[in-house]
């Protein structure tokens, strides 16, 4: 039996100071019992001697000092797996709420994983297909990668990683796939639309979510990522499925990072952040990949909103060092109606050189991603130079480039949410707008891809 301690010094907001404790660990899980006979859970932060700090996932109302009871568990916080996750709804600390039964585990596993060995991982080489143009096309997401969405407050991104969700597939496998979907600090009107999104499709019977409020506590929002990387582990490494997990919204979670280091007293680094915010994040964006020996993989895409557009914020920043590559969302396409608005010059996958090609995509792919490149960088600059000195200033290749510009947003980034197009028909788009240009211009793609496909 825990021991039982009535030492409760003092109660700071989430904060609770327990005076002589014996033989207690960081992150160890405890709970306190009121003098109602109500039980409250809560985790210990830091040890000093005798003294815990300790800090609760529910609200500190109603905590009497001298009456109420703290026992330390003996364990860190444990996440019951089962295959029986797959198409349910759970909390940030793991409790269902979809009206369902309780889940019966499989087994316990502690939520803060074990770090990746980098000996252990594979290389990420295979396609993983969204349905989404700009990013099978353009920056390919491949099995084990680390994706991230930047997005800005009042983008769809939420419409955007609904769909990824729904259409991510593996091709050309009949391996099981499952969709891990994590949600922090969203509204309620927000829960209710991926959940509903999901269910509408029948996504929902290959997808684990969690969901945690904007008015659920700050610590629980540290846990949700965990608990939901802790079910992707399992049904990955354990049972040989290909997960894709994604995680919304980091910039609440890192948020709620700054909020317990602040009540902590810790010393504060960039705009306030806590200064060990590049070790946290990592802990979570390391736990994706492939591992030698291991048929199955995780694979993720973390989406975070960039506080006032500002890429070089330290979310978005520290990110991106972690991640490989990144896919920009841009207010400017939003405005004009693309769909989703994915701004895909400054976008990056930096491995979808190892997930196209001949056997995996098709053998044209790395030529027209390139010249698709290069077509709309060169639209775009010539439209510029129409604002500035208007359209007569152009020659007529200039003039091609800037109506390739508009179509290639208009037809090829453009689709919808609804949209679920496969690898072939986005290759064979982009050589459909490619032909608006003369051949001459195609100095990117190999003789015989134009003989097979150009113009036809």
């Amino acid at each position: 039996m825990p021991k039982e301690y009535r030492t409760i010094q003092e109660v700071a907001g989430p904060l609770m100071l327990v005076h002589g404790v014996e033989n207690v660990s960081y992150n160890e899980l405890a709970e306190i019992e009121l003098a109602s006979g109500e039980k409250r859970r809560c985790k210990v932060l830091e040890i000093d001697g005798g003294n815990a700090l300790v800090q609760l996932f529910e609200s500190a109302t109603g905590i009497n000092l001298s009456n109420s009871k703290v026992r330390f568990l003996g364990r860190s916080m444990e996440l019951g797996v089962s295959e029986d996750m797959l198409s349910r709804v759970f909390d940030g600390l793991g409790r269902p709420i979809d009206n369902g039964p309780e889940i019966l585990p499989d087994k316990r596993m502690d939520i803060n994983g074990l770090p990746m060995n980098p000996a252990a991982r594979n290389y990420p080489q295979e396609f993983i297909q969204t349905g989404v143009s700009a990013i099978d096309g353009l920056n390919t997401l491949v099995r084990g990668q680390k994706l991230p969405i930047f997005s800005a407050s009042g983008l769809p991104h939420a419409n955007l990683a609904a769909q990824i969700a729904r259409q991510a597939k593996v091709r050309g496998t009949k391996e099981p796939f499952a969709v891990v979907f994590a949600a922090m600090g969203i509204t309620f009107e927000e829960a209710n639309f991926f959940t509903e999104s999901f269910r509408e499709t029948g996504a929902i019977d290959r997808t684990v979510m969690f969901i945690n409020l904007a008015n659920d506590p700050a610590v629980e929002r540290i846990a949700t990522p965990r608990m939901a990387l802790t079910a992707a582990e399992y049904l990955a490494f354990e049972k040989d499925m290909h997960v894709l997990v994604i995680l919304t919204d980091i910039t609440n979670y890192a948020d709620s990072l700054r909020e317990v280091s602040a009540a902590r007293k810790e010393v504060p680094g960039r705009r306030g952040y806590p200064g060990y915010m590049y070790t946290d994040l990592a802990s979570l964006y390391e736990r994706a990949g492939r591992q030698k020996d291991k048929a199955g993989s995780i694979t993720m895409i973390p989406i975070l909103t960039m506080p006032e557009d500002d890429k070089t914020h330290p979310i978005p920043d520290l990110t991106g060092y972690i991640t490989e590559g990144q896919i920009i969302l841009s207010r400017e396409l939003f405005r004009q109606g693309v769909t989703p608005p994915i701004n895909v010059l400054p976008s990056l996958s930096r491995l979808k050189d190892k997930g196209i090609g001949k056997g995996k995509t098709r053998e044209d792919h790395a030529n027209t991603m390139n010249q698709l490149f290069a077509a709309y960088a060169r639209g775009k600059e010539a439209k510029e130079l129409m604002v500035v000195l208007g359209e007569a200033a152009l020659t007529d290749i200039d003039k091609l480039y800037a109506q390739f510009s508009d179509a290639f947003e208009n037809e090829y980034v453009s689709q919808g949410y609804l949209a679920n197009r496969d690898i072939e028909e986005t290759l064979d788009l982009g050589w459909k707008l490619l032909s608006i240009l003369p051949r001459t211009e195609l100095k990117r793609i190999k003789e015989e891809f134009l003989d097979k496909y150009y113009g036809k």
